[in-house]
């Protein structure tokens, strides 16, 4: 009977393990292996202003270092994914520096929050990296050596 109960716990564990949410996994690090900086990027507000201060940022980061040398990360939650809406007027910036190298994440917690709100999924640019809590990516890549900059 021990030895029973004892492959039942083994099971819900492996079970439990195995139905984990995919969110509670974090995307890999950017392959960058030359960067010399690595920076990320918080963007949680609506305002074009900060949106194209967070794309000048990224910007002038790219051209002030060699885009080998940096890793740019700009991770979007809360009202912030408004930059990554496909009738934002920045969308072409924010392709552009998608097509650079930089990383642009889309908060999945906060598009979900808005589906349950609204009934209808938002729509997003499709070179925008879901991660399913942008604060969780922020924390993670403050955790491996980035620095958090919030323009």
């Amino acid at each position: 009977m021990k030895r029973v109960a004892s492959y039942l716990g083994a099971s819900v564990v492996a079970l439990w393990l195995a139905a984990a949410p995919a969110y509670a996994q974090q995307i890999p690090l950017q392959d960058k292996p030359f960067a010399e900086h690595k920076v990320v990027l918080q963007l949680s507000e609506s305002d074009p202003k900060k949106a194209g201060l967070v794309i000048s940022v990224a910007n002038n980061l790219m051209k002030f270092y060699d885009p080998d040398k940096v890793a740019i990360e700009i991770v979007a939650f809360g009202p912030g994914i408004d930059l990554l809406k496909p009738d934002n007027p920045s969308r072409k910036a924010v392709e552009s520096l998608v097509a650079q190298g930089v990383r642009v994440d889309i908060c999945m917690n906060t598009v979900d929050t808005l589906e349950r709100e609204t009934g209808k999924r938002p729509e997003f640019l499709s070179v925008a990296t879901p991660v399913q809590v942008g604060v969780a990516q922020i924390l993670h890549l403050t955790e491996n050596g980035y620095t958090l900059v919030k323009p």
